[in-house]
């Protein structure tokens, strides 16, 4: 197995309490809530040798049967060979606003393995986690989601469609979309907009990866508050 674990945590403040605060926050994020009571190091060490003790204990046994069923260890699944990576960063920091990225890929064995970004904003002023309804207009969430569900037909993946397929395929998700593709609390602030992300499998299939989603400034206006605007 392998295992890479590359987490950016913050290491001075003028606030301690704030900075504790976000390193509590940042390893419950990466590793599970276990964790976020121990120091960074602490984590990585327990969190890794958890990682590890869980695979031998899980596929030992029945890698050793293989070892003796099979004359040629060449031969021996290669599902065998997982692989975990949890890489963090702060994205943007602007004094008042924080952005926290994790990138996460798994391998379990298996057609493929699963990846994806998360991204924790927090408002340093006020101390807290901003969650997507503190960016939402008030009553704006369901134009929200119309808008956002335009934009969703105009993605990269969907160009590759003719007109005909594109239908057929907003068909087969629409049940879905109308029900739950609500701006999810998975986004981030960039330099030309705002971008909500959805995991795979969440609004496509998995061919689409993680979809991002991209809602300009300009087109922003009377969605999103005021405050979270370019001014």
């Amino acid at each position: 197995c392998n295992l890479i674990l590359n987490v950016a945590y913050a290491s001075q403040s003028s606030d301690v309490r704030l900075k504790d605060s976000l390193n509590t926050y940042f390893l419950s994020a990466c590793f599970g809530e276990k964790y976020m009571g121990m120091t960074p190091e602490e984590a990585v060490k327990k969190y890794t040798e958890k990682y590890v003790g869980d695979y031998r204990k899980d596929l030992e046994p029945m890698y050793r049967k293989d070892e003796q069923d099979k004359e040629n260890a060449g031969e021996i699944g290669a599902w065998y060979s997982y692989y975990k990576g949890i890489e963090s960063h702060v994205q943007l920091y602007t004094g008042h606003l924080l952005v926290y990225r994790i990138d996460y890929n798994e391998y379990t064995g298996g057609a493929h393995g699963y990846g994806s970004t998360t991204y924790s904003n927090f408002d340093l002023a006020a101390g807290k986690k901003i969650s997507v309804q503190d960016v939402v207009q008030p009553g704006a969430q369901a134009a929200l989601a119309a808008k956002l569900t335009e934009i969703y037909r105009q993605h990269d993946a969907m160009r590759d469609l003719d007109e005909a397929q594109r239908r057929e395929f907003m068909r087969d998700w629409a049940g879905e979309i109308q029900q739950s593709f609500a701006a999810p609390d998975n986004f981030t602030f960039a330099a030309n907009g705002i971008v909500f992300s959805f995991p795979p499998y969440a609004i496509g299939p998995y061919a689409f990866g993680q979809v991002d989603l991209l809602l300009p400034y300009h087109e922003a206006r009377g969605l999103v508050q005021q405050r979270w605007l370019p001014q």
